[in-house]
C-alpha cells in the first residue's frame, strides 16, 4: 500500500511502460510522429465534417465552462494535426502556436490556417520532443497548453516539459483504454481464435501523479464514437497496421484472412467502421487553483 502514495514508484512504472511501448512500436516499424502520414487527408476530412466539429465544440465548450478564455489568449497546441482544435481556437480569438511534425498534416494545417493573418497563427513543423523549451523562451509563455491524443506523452518527464510551457492552464487528453474499432472486433477472432479485449492505458498514471504532486485539476472520462469509411484497400492496410501494433504477424496467411473477409463482408468495396473508446480529459490549473463557477 505504501507504493500507492510513492511518487517515485509511479514515475518509474510509467517510464518503464513508456519505454516498452516505444520498443514495441519500433519492432512493428511504427514511428509515432509519422503514424498519421498515410491517412492525413482522411483524418482532416473527419476532423472538419459535421460529426468532427461537434466533437471539437464539446471540448471547447467544456474548457470555457471551466473558465478558459480564448479571446486574445496565447495557445500552444502540441500535436496540432491539421488544425482540428487550432483552427477553432483562432476563430474564437486566440493567438495559436501549432506544433506538428507530420509533413502531410503540416501541409493541410497550412491550408486551414490560410484565412488567418500571420500574427494570429504560427506553425512549428518540428517534433515537440526535440524542442528546447528554455532556449525557445517558451517557459510559462502560453496561457493554455493543449495536448490532445498526442503520442508525445510517454512518462512524467514529458508531462513536466509540457507543464513548463503553461502559465494558466494545461489541457491533456489521452485514451483510458485501448481504442475499440468495430472492424478489429470482426477480424481479431479470425486471426487469433479469440475475442478482442481492451486494455487500460496511461491516463491512470497521469491522474495519480497529478494527485500525488499536489496539482489542482478537473478531470473527465467519456466514451466517444466516430464513423469512418474506408475503401477495401485502405481497410486492409489499416488492419495490417493494427496487427503489427499488437505483435501479430502480417504475413501472407493473415493478409489473406483479412482480404477474404473484407471481400465477403463488404462486397461494395466500401467499409464503414465505428471507432470508439473511453477517453480521459484533464484541465490543470496553474494559476487560480480555486473551484471555478460561472457568475
Amino acid at each position: 500500500m505504501n507504493h500507492f502514495f510513492n511518487e517515485a514508484t509511479w514515475e518509474k512504472e510509467w517510464k518503464d511502460r513508456g519505454a516498452a511501448i516505444l520498443e514495441k512500436m519500433k519492432r512493428a516499424g511504427i514511428e509515432p510522429s509519422r503514424d498519421f502520414d498515410h491517412k492525413a487527408r482522411t483524418f482532416n476530412e473527419q476532423s472538419f465534417n459535421e460529426e468532427g466539429r461537434k466533437r471539437t465544440k464539446r471540448i471547447m465548450n467544456w474548457l470555457e465552462g471551466q473558465g478558459v478564455q480564448f479571446e486574445n489568449a496565447s495557445v500552444l497546441d502540441i500535436g496540432a494535426a491539421s488544425g482540428v482544435f487550432s483552427v477553432p481556437f483562432a476563430e474564437r480569438g486566440a493567438h495559436v502556436t501549432a506544433v506538428e511534425s507530420s509533413i502531410p498534416l503540416v501541409e493541410l494545417l497550412t491550408e486551414n490556417f490560410a484565412k488567418f493573418p500571420d500574427d494570429k497563427v504560427k506553425i512549428i513543423p518540428e517534433r515537440f520532443e526535440d524542442i528546447d523549451v528554455q532556449e525557445r523562451g517558451w517557459s510559462q509563455a502560453f496561457d493554455l497548453v493543449f495536448v490532445s491524443m498526442c503520442p508525445v506523452i510517454l512518462d512524467w518527464g514529458s508531462v513536466e516539459k509540457i507543464l513548463d510551457c503553461a502559465s494558466q492552464y494545461c489541457y491533456i487528453s489521452m485514451p483510458v483504454g485501448s481504442t475499440e474499432l468495430s472492424l478489429i472486433h470482426e477480424i481479431w477472432p479470425l486471426v487469433t481464435g479469440q475475442s478482442f479485449r481492451t486494455k487500460h492505458t496511461e491516463m491512470g498514471y497521469l491522474l495519480h501523479l497529478l494527485y500525488l504532486k499536489g496539482y489542482a485539476y478537473e478531470s473527465l472520462i467519456t466514451r466517444e464514437t466516430k464513423t469512418m469509411e474506408y475503401s477495401r484497400d485502405e481497410a486492409l492496410q489499416e488492419m495490417m497496421v493494427w496487427l503489427r501494433r499488437h505483435d501479430l504477424p502480417t504475413d501472407d496467411r493473415n493478409r489473406k484472412i483479412v482480404a477474404d473477409y473484407l471481400d465477403q463482408a463488404y462486397p461494395s468495396g466500401k467499409v464503414t467502421v465505428q471507432q470508439s473508446g473511453r477517453y480521459g480529459k484533464v484541465l490543470i490549473r496553474l494559476q487560480d487553483q480555486n473551484m471555478y463557477t460561472r457568475d
